[in-house]
């Protein structure tokens, strides 16, 4: 039995939007400059697309720029914004348990003379909005917060964030490639000037994604070249993912009511069964997160022990964010919401999908106990370990 529990990582891709797709692989194939028929085929296609990609986050079109990766859009919104309005300031804040490509594009803005300043999260990694609105200075020219962690799952409280930045008239940017298609989105509300997201979150392609750039805010573009993408992005578009992404959009849209349910529903049973294992704590809020997120650290085991086990029972998890599992140090989000570093490494994260069925997680509670009895027994670290009953979805805390 197979079980794929690290949907944050990617998803596959839905058979609809494949079928989207296919035309503009070999029928449709024109280069969408191009004024001749297939150049007008293909531009057509990416502006359906990007009505339908807009309309998921309630955005008009023309705010839509497409990129290559939820990474490329944060690079695209910090660098551009900051390029863009050097003369008014060089201040940016940021919070500490931001995706890498925001971390480390903040690093390099540094090096470049900005100073950046990091705010600090609780203890379920979430930004209180006094600290954002007593770090903004007279040379604060941009607020980037992660919408939802794709590590600890939790929900930010972006609304009244975006109403600070906006009161402050600072510009206000939210990473949402872990919550858009898996939690309603609306850029209106969320007061955001910039957000961005990717297609293979909602079970559109690899190499698709999107920034959202509310109309009249100045950007400088990373790329350079042609007039694609209303001259913010050179290089000619990748039209078959692009009309996957639309697809993709226009699935989320219609079905994310039904996909929430489903997999709350099937999160509440795996954190239910692993809170019943003692040393066992789950991460980030425990309300406000994620519906289809569960993440844990497990006292006297390896993050990677785990992986490595489930992995060879056919449950396939992940610990810590997809750009860094493969690090050897603790998380820094972890870190930063207190988490002792040798109880970080003990970490683990179970992300669910539409294809999950109550049968997958019925085989969960019977091997994630399992599991972790087994790497207690043979952990150097719980030598002295009390009781010799190994634990069970059925014991008590």
């Amino acid at each position: 039995m197979n079980i794929y529990l690290d949907h944050v990582a990617t998803n596959p891709l839905h058979p609809e939007v494949l079928e989207a797709m296919m035309p503009y692989f070999r029928e449709h194939y024109g280069n969408p400059l191009s004024l001749y028929e297939p150049g007008m085929k293909a531009r057509e296609a990416i502006e359906t697309a990007r009505a339908a990609t807009a309309s998921l986050i309630n955005a008009k079109p023309k705010e839509i720029v497409f990129t290559a990766s939820g990474a490329e859009s944060n690079n695209f919104a910090v660098k551009g914004i900051a390029y863009a309005n050097q003369n008014k300031g060089k201040h940016v804040i940021v919070s500490k348990i931001e995706h890498h490509s925001v971390l480390n594009t903040a690093r390099f803005l540094e090096k470049q003379g900005f100073a950046v300043t990091y705010l600090p999260v609780d203890k379920y990694g979430t930004v209180n909005p006094a600290d954002i609105e007593k770090a903004i200075t007279k040379e604060t020219i941009l607020i980037s917060v992660i919408h939802a962690s794709p590590e600890i799952g939790t929900i930010q409280p972006i609304e009244e964030i975006g109403r600070i930045a906006r009161q402050k008239g600072v510009i206000f940017h939210t990473d949402a490639v872990a919550s858009v298609g898996n939690i309603p989105v609306d850029v209106q509300s969320l007061n955001a000037d910039l957000v961005s997201f990717t297609a293979h979150q909602f079970y559109g392609p690899k190499g698709a994604a999107a920034l959202y750039v509310k109309e009249g805010v100045r950007i400088v573009p990373l790329v350079y070249g042609g007039i694609q993408e209303g001259g913010r992005r050179a290089g000619t578009e990748n039209v078959p993912a692009i009309v996957g992404m639309g697809r993709a959009a226009e699935l989320a849209k219609r079905d994310l009511k039904k996909r929430v349910d489903h997999v709350r529903a099937l999160r509440d049973k795996i954190i239910d069964c692993a809170l019943k294992i003692d040393k066992a704590l789950l991460t980030g809020h425990p309300e406000k997160r994620l519906p289809g997120h569960a993440s844990f650290v497990v006292e006297y085991i390896e993050g990677e022990a785990m992986l490595l086990l489930l992995a060879a029972k056919g449950i396939y998890s992940a610990s810590g964010s997809a750009c860094s599992s493969k690090a050897l140090k603790a998380s820094p989000v972890l870190i930063s919401i207190g988490i002792p570093a040798h109880v970080a490494q003990g970490s683990v994260v179970f992300t669910l999908g539409e294809t999950i069925t109550e049968d997958d997680i019925t085989y969960f509670t019977e091997i994630f106990p399992a599991v972790i009895s087994r790497l207690r027994e043979i952990s150097p670290y719980a030598k002295g370990w009390e009781g010799t009953e190994g634990p069970t979805c059925t014991a008590q805390k």
